[in-house]
């Protein structure tokens, strides 16, 4: 949040006070670590690299044209359960026949 709020290269303390701000608890020595990781990295690199490390860690859906058959294969064991009808007279206060 830092970085895009036009802050190059924050401090320790200017992310302390992000994270202290935001409601949690922070941890002095972790801020540190995480300012000290980041020094001299470009943010949109580190972005950059993030996103491809969570694309190739899957749980999303499918790409395009994969996994046709096995989706066909869940759909086919999925059965749908009977709804049931619920009475919601009076609810809105029209109790009115009509």
């Amino acid at each position: 949040m830092l970085v895009l709020g036009g802050k190059d290269a924050p401090t320790a303390a200017e992310v302390e006070k992000v994270v202290k701000d935001a409601g949690a608890e922070a941890d002095k020595e972790k801020c540190a670590a995480l300012v000290e990781a980041l020094k001299g990295k470009e943010f949109h690199e580190l972005v950059e690299v993030g996103m491809k490390t969570l694309s190739s860690m899957g749980g999303g859906a499918p790409a395009a044209g994969a996994g046709g058959a096995g989706a066909a294969k869940v759909e086919a064991v999925k059965e749908e359960e009977p709804e049931e009808e619920v009475d919601i007279g009076g609810m809105f206060g029209d109790e009115d026949e009509y």
